[in-house]
């Protein structure tokens, strides 16, 4: 079992030039008993946003705080806090921040998509 606060989880900076203000948290994870799976917080700043790309996983998303898109295989999706979505395996995706201010979702991946 695990209890533990956000707060206190180091954010790895993505750095990439198909990436701007984008960190990353880990919080649950093989590591703390999750077999097979990884939950991540995604924070984006104002303007940010993830590379647009395809992989042989799905997502799991909840949208935390703030509000952006979300591009699914050519179709952009307005997301905000309460916002929830599943993007398909072999789906192009892309998260951007097109709000104000910060833009936090939950990413659950199978482990094998969790790269840090």
């Amino acid at each position: 079992m695990i209890v533990a606060n956000e707060k206190d989880v180091h954010a790895m900076v993505m750095q990439s030039p198909e990436v701007k203000e984008a960190a990353m948290k880990a919080l649950i994870s093989p590591k703390e008993g999750w077999e097979g799976y990884v939950m991540r917080v995604i924070e984006l700043g104002k303007g940010g946003y993830s590379p647009k790309h395809t992989h042989e996983w799905p997502h799991i998303n909840y949208i935390l705080e703030g509000s952006g898109s979300l591009h699914i295989n050519g179709k952009d999706t307005r997301i905000e806090a309460g916002s929830y979505a599943y993007v398909p395996a072999g789906s192009l995706h892309q998260y951007k921040n097109e709000g104000s201010g910060m833009f936090r979702f939950i990413c659950i991946v199978p482990e094998d998509g969790h790269v840090t």
